[in-house]
C-alpha cells in the first residue's frame, strides 16, 4: 500500500513539473540588427575622404609647421615675426578646407562622366521597370531624387553614385535583360545599401583621385561591398535574389567592346555592383568578389 500511495505521489510531482511555465519576455531597448548601419559606422565612412585629402596634404602641412616655428623663434629678432606666423597659420588653414572641398566636389561630377562614356540603352518597360523597383526600395534605404539611366553595354553591372546635390543610378540593358525580378532587386538593394552605409563620397573619390590602385582600394574601402551585401540581404529579407544576381556576374564572359573591359572602368571599379567584371576568374580571398558574395548569401 505505501508503495502505491509514494507510486502515485510521484505521477502528481511529474504532472506538476509538465506545467508550462510562464516566461516574461526581457526587451533590451538598447540591441540593434547587426545588419543595420549604425550612426558611427557612417560616420566613419564619411570621414574617411577628408583623412586622404589631409594625408596628401602632410609635405605641405609640415613645411609650414616649420616656418612658423622658425617665426615664432624669430621673436628675439623681430618682434612682429609671429604675427607672420599667425598670418601664414590662417591662410594654411584655409588653403587645407579648399582643398578638402575640391576633393569632395570631384566626386560629385561622377555622375556626368559615367553618363559620357555610355549611350542610351534599354527600352520603355526596362526604364519602367527599373524606375518601379527603385522607387519601392528608395523609402526603405531613406533616399530621395534618384535618376535612372539603362545604358547600352554587354556587361552586367550597376552604379549609384554622385551627380551635383542628387544620385545618378546606371545599370546596363544587359541587366535588365538577363536577370529575374528578384535579382534586380538586389542588386538595387546592394547599391542603395552602399549609400545608407556613407560609402558613396568615398568610393567616388577613389575613382577620380590622383593615386596608385592600392590607395585607391584604401581610399574606396577593401571588402565593403560585402557589408553592403549584408544590409541589402537583410532589407529585402531574400538573399538568394542577390545571390543570384551575383552568380551571374562571376559567371559572364566579358565581351571586348564593354566599357568594363577598360582602364576608366579599372580606376572607376570601386563605384561599381562588380567591381571586378575584368578578372578572369574568382578568387575566394577577396571580400569584394561576386563569387565569394553570392555564396556567402547562400549561408544565411
Amino acid at each position: 500500500m505505501a508503495t502505491k500511495q509514494r507510486s502515485r505521489a510521484r505521477r502528481s510531482n511529474n504532472s506538476r513539473d509538465r506545467t508550462p511555465h510562464y516566461v516574461a519576455p526581457v526587451l533590451d531597448p538598447t540591441w540593434q540588427s547587426p545588419y543595420s548601419p549604425t550612426a558611427s559606422e557612417r560616420s566613419a565612412n564619411q570621414k574617411v575622404v577628408r583623412r586622404f585629402a589631409l594625408r596628401k596634404k602632410i609635405p605641405q602641412s609640415v613645411l609650414v609647421a616649420v616656418v612658423v616655428l622658425a617665426l615664432f623663434v624669430g621673436v628675439m629678432v623681430a618682434p612682429w615675426l609671429p604675427v607672420i606666423g599667425l598670418l601664414v597659420v590662417a591662410l594654411y588653414v584655409w588653403d587645407l578646407r579648399r582643398a578638402l572641398v575640391r576633393y569632395e566636389d570631384r566626386g560629385l561630377a561622377l555622375g556626368n562622366l559615367v553618363m559620357d562614356q555610355f549611350k542610351a540603352g534599354g527600352t520603355a518597360t526596362d526604364r519602367l521597370r527599373l524606375s518601379t523597383v527603385l522607387d519601392r526600395l528608395a523609402a526603405t534605404f531613406g533616399v530621395d531624387t534618384v535618376q535612372t539611366y539603362v545604358v547600352a553595354d554587354p556587361g552586367y553591372n550597376a552604379a549609384l553614385v554622385p551627380s551635383g546635390t542628387g544620385l545618378s543610378f546606371f545599370v546596363t540593358d544587359a541587366v535588365m535583360r538577363d536577370f529575374e525580378l528578384i535579382e534586380l532587386e538586389g542588386v538595387v538593394a546592394h547599391c542603395l545599401a552602399r549609400h545608407r552605409l556613407g560609402l558613396l563620397s568615398r568610393e567616388s573619390v577613389a575613382a577620380v583621385a590622383s593615386a596608385s590602385d592600392e590607395s585607391r582600394a584604401t581610399l574606396a574601402g577593401v571588402g565593403l561591398a560585402y557589408r553592403a551585401d549584408e544590409v541589402a540581404a537583410a532589407a529585402i529579407r531574400y538573399p538568394l535574389g542577390l545571390a543570384g544576381a551575383l552568380h551571374k556576374c562571376a559567371s559572364q564572359v566579358l565581351a571586348n567592346d564593354s566599357f568594363f573591359a577598360t582602364s576608366t572602368y579599372a580606376n572607376w571599379r570601386w563605384i561599381w555592383f562588380d567591381l571586378w567584371s575584368d578578372r578572369p576568374g574568382s578568387d575566394l580571398g577577396d571580400l569584394d568578389d561576386v563569387e565569394l558574395r553570392a555564396l556567402a548569401l547562400e549561408e544565411w
